[in-house]
């Protein structure tokens, strides 16, 4: 594992962290980019992509700004006057992006995003890029898409948390709070709107925003999980048809089929999982039509 340093179009600094092939595999299958969720450090996905890394595929992983390892040094106790909002960290995502096409121009590019991770890639200016997407437990976060377990207590988080915390501490103090995670004002914030919009981020921001994910081509395959403690069946159908135009399916996952007792949201990158979840997307990457054509 390398770690490095990328700039994002505006200067900020990003970090991220590259998994290389090992000997045995001198010419990567293809490049896999991992989108992390909201709140989760890139360290989250280090066995998932050391992983992949092992099965042949240049694998690479990023902070957000003011996230992990992007977080500016003198901002560890606090995020106070830091400024980022959901469409920088889109433009993170492209920094990340252009890294790793630097890194392999000749192969075909695939994101795995995770929650959050699925929903920015329609907002890249990097889109023609991406060879395919594989979703992890995402979905549209609407609240009345929301899992029971999380409907029943969202609203008080939006109306009531959110905002007071927000405002008391110039962004939100999720550690605290344990809620998510530190985020920027900004973030959190838009965050907020799009969560209470019906349409979401397609309906919060408007036709530039809806019409961006509809110019998206790349195929989509979004994998559900059954026992998803936040993201219901039907938000993640709601998130897969954003990208009206491009191919998009979903596969409903069961913790019965992957030979355990609970997935939830954030269980596909625990390493008990390698021999069937973490295969499944391994074998999906394999599917893509850009893989194909480069093997042929």
């Amino acid at each position: 594992m390398e770690k490095v340093e990328l700039r994002a179009g505006d200067g900020t600094r990003i970090a991220a962290r590259f998994y290389r092939p090992g000997p045995q595999c001198p010419v990567p299958r293809a490049a896999v980019l991992i989108g992390p969720a909201m709140g989760v450090r890139q360290d989250y996905y280090a066995p998932f992509a050391r992983w992949l890394a092992e099965q042949g595929w240049l694998v690479a992983s990023f902070d957000y700004r003011g996230m992990g390892d992007s977080r500016p040094p003198g901002m560890a106790r606090s995020l106070r006057g830091f400024e980022a909002d959901l469409f920088d960290w889109a433009a993170d995502y492209d920094c990340a992006i252009d890294a790793l096409r630097a890194a392999a121009p000749q192969l075909p590019l695939y994101l795995l995003g995770h929650s959050l991770g699925a929903q920015l890639p329609g907002l890249l200016r990097n889109r023609d890029r991406v060879a395919g997407l594989v979703s992890v437990a995402a979905g549209s976060g609407y609240w009345r898409d929301n899992a029971p377990r999380t409907r029943r207590m969202v609203l008080y988080f939006w109306h009531v948390a959110v905002p007071l915390a927000t405002r008391l501490c110039g962004y939100f103090p999720g550690r605290r709070l344990r809620k998510v995670g530190d985020l920027p004002r900004g973030v959190i914030l838009q965050w907020r709107r799009w969560c209470l919009h019906p349409g979401y981020h397609v309906g919060a921001e408007g036709r530039q925003v809806r019409q961006a994910f509809e110019q998206a081509r790349f195929p989509v395959v979004a994998l559900s999980m059954s026992d998803d403690e936040l993201m219901t069946e039907r938000g993640t159908r709601a998130l897969v048809d954003c990208y009206a135009n491009a191919p998009r399916r979903i596969e409903r996952i069961t913790p019965q089929e992957a030979h355990a007792r609970r997935i939830g949201h954030f269980g596909f990158f625990r390493e008990q999982f390698e021999a069937t979840l973490w295969r499944r997307a391994s074998e999906l990457f394999l599917s893509f039509p850009a893989f194909n054509q480069e093997m042929s």
